[in-house]
């Protein structure tokens, strides 16, 4: 075995189950986001927005008692609620002992809601003009979205990965799901934002959480990474002589 394959081997022996799935997982999120993004400005279609509102309006006409649970539902993803509360659970984990967890939910909080504003201005799309309620900013990504699957995914992670308790995972997941559904219920975002702004957030926090797990193998890689293009390069350089 020459060195060149020694250390691709070496390299395929950094993945685990664990970085396989978020790798495929990650990669649907940038699929996904990016399909939405050729769908609105590309194509410039409406038909999953009209569909998902059609749904949502009947729902409103059958049963209109709903609109004061879903005001209260999507708080929860909201900047007065999710500003504190990325501040609170921090310094919680912190007191804890967990200060590794607590500066990564920080820097995951602080860092997805830069992002999501950079989305916005790059993008520009406008809020629907029938809001039901009054909100402010542009439309794509979804904010409600983007950092409720950031922060209720890295409280999953955490439960899930440091607590052993991995049936919390699931109902804070459909927590941040249902979040994002009254977007669309409340006409301030369209279907498409809330699934960029769901993908988006996914992709943000995979990238965050494969970084900051796998740091030292990563950092401990880079060398025989960069070795194996200096040799691919001479070896390419060598044959052409």
């Amino acid at each position: 075995m020459n060195r060149f394959t020694a250390r691709i081997v070496g390299l395929l022996g950094l993945l685990t189950v664990e970085v396989l799935v978020g790798g495929i997982v990650l990669f649907a999120a940038f699929a996904l986001f990016f399909y939405m993004t050729r769908v609105v400005f590309v194509y410039h279609s409406l038909a999953l927005d009209q569909w998902a509102w059609n749904i949502v309006d009947g729902w409103r006409q059958a049963a209109p008692w709903l609109i004061k649970p879903v005001r209260f539902v999507t708080f929860f993803a909201a900047l007065p609620f999710l500003l504190p509360a990325s501040l609170i659970a921090p310094t919680l984990l912190y007191r804890a002992g967990q200060r590794r967890e607590a500066w990564e939910l920080v820097l995951a909080m602080a860092g997805g809601i830069i992002l999501n504003q950079l989305l916005k201005l790059y993008f520009q799309r406008p809020r629907p003009a029938d809001a039901l309620l009054q909100t402010l900013g542009l439309s794509f990504p979804s904010g409600h979205s983007m950092l409720g699957i950031t922060f209720y995914g890295c409280l999953a992670w955490l439960l899930a990965r440091h607590y052993r308790h991995p049936g919390w995972a699931v109902p804070l997941l459909l927590w941040a799901g249902l979040i994002g559904l009254t977007r669309v219920y409340l006409h301030v975002h369209y279907a498409t934002d809330v699934l960029a702004g769901f993908a988006g957030g996914a992709a943000w926090l995979l990238l965050l959480r494969c970084v900051g797990d796998h740091r030292e193998q990563l950092w401990a890689s880079l060398p025989w990474a960069t070795s194996c293009v200096q040799d691919s390069v001479d070896n390419a350089f060598s044959q052409r002589t």
